[in-house]
């Protein structure tokens, strides 16, 4: 693969990501919005056309009509209420299907014009097929919100949704990664010195990803709309009723408070995890330039991070917080690993 090759598709790559962030954005969005439930049917080809006619809204609408949250919520909002939501998730949808051409199409040419290794080929063609199931698993977890006296979805599910979202960003950003810079920028005299900040950013990486599955189910069950108080929750370190539920693991999915105190202690852990990686890292002698930018760029984005969710917290939950709030998750994810692939090892001579 030439470099200018390289370029061209690690660009194509990264924009793939820049699209799946806005995915994260908008689904944050329609879940805060309680737009999710708003389109009854699963269509993957037709869906990429909205309605064009009355009697095709007012077919959607009743379709609506029929499921517990809109007696619950939204009766008697009418024809205009129904559409305000509906868009919502229909863009999210859209966005989707928007994705998935564009990693096929561009693919498909690459691949034809030999501009790509066949390895590299297959990995993108099953990145693909990832994505279109995670199509499936957005529809699993919709179809949740339509049992009886349910007005949203099940955190498990949502969870599941968003987990496979971040894997499938994490790999194509990765890939992306290594095509621009195919080989370390580790010498071996400096080998010693990355190894200890390796170890910490992938401990802190493993953090960051439990702290993300522990918000979606902060998200899910709705905690972060209680204890709107920080450092302390209603004037106590741990909640009281930390541990109201039996068994006690099922604390940890479906007690608000003990979801929310989860969130927030494993947060810390992960600012604090991550201020070691940059003291240990930025005083290590012999880093490359990129490990260290990569370094200094993941300090300003735990610093955002956690701002944003204490303020997210403080003012419960608006709009635009809370999905800022999670698509920002995503941009510190990518971050840490810039920085892990930044430190990679170099190949053992044979």
């Amino acid at each position: 693969m030439t470099p200018a090759h390289r370029r061209l598709i690690s660009g194509w790559l990264f924009l793939l990501c820049f699209m799946l962030l806005g995915m994260i954005a908008i689904g944050g969005v329609t879940r805060l919005t309680g737009s999710g439930l708003s389109i009854m049917d699963w269509q993957p080809v037709s869906g990429f056309i909205p309605p064009l006619s009355h009697a095709e809204w007012e077919r959607l609408f009743a379709l609506y009509q029929t499921i517990p949250q809109y007696h619950l919520q939204h009766e008697g909002f009418g024809l205009e209420g129904f559409q305000k939501i509906f868009w919502a998730e229909w863009i999210h949808r859209f966005w989707g299907r928007l994705m998935g051409l564009v990693l096929l199409v561009p693919l498909v040419w690459f691949a034809i014009r030999g501009m790509m290794t066949r390895a590299l080929a297959l990995r993108l063609f099953a990145f693909f097929i990832l994505g279109a199931l995670q199509g499936a698993i957005g529809w699993f977890m919709v179809a949740s919100g339509f049992r009886p006296d349910s007005t949203a979805v099940e955190p498990v599910r949502l969870v599941l949704h968003l987990s496979a979202a971040l894997i499938l960003y994490a790999a194509i950003l990765w890939t992306a990664f290594s095509v621009r810079w195919p080989q370390p920028d580790t010498a071996p005299a400096n080998a010693a010195a990355a190894k200890p900040v390796r170890l910490l950013a992938g401990v802190a990486t493993a953090l960051l990803c439990t702290t993300i599955v522990a918000g979606g189910f902060t998200a899910g069950t709705h905690a972060g709309f209680l204890f709107n108080t920080f450092p302390l929750m209603d004037g106590h370190v741990v909640p009281t009723d930390y541990a109201s539920l039996s068994p006690f693991w099922l604390n940890w999915v479906a007690n608000k408070a003990a979801v929310q105190f989860d969130h927030r202690l494993l947060a810390t852990l992960t600012a604090l995890c991550v201020a070691a990686t940059l003291l240990v890292g930025l005083r290590a002698p012999g880093l490359n330039t990129r490990a260290r930018n990569a370094l200094t760029l993941l300090g300003w984005a735990v610093a955002v991070q956690y701002a944003l969710g204490v303020t997210t917290l403080l003012l419960v939950v608006p709009v635009w917080a809370g999905a800022v709030h999670q698509t920002f998750a995503a941009v510190l994810l990518g971050t840490m690993l810039f920085v892990l692939h930044s430190l990679r090892r170099a190949p053992t001579a044979s």
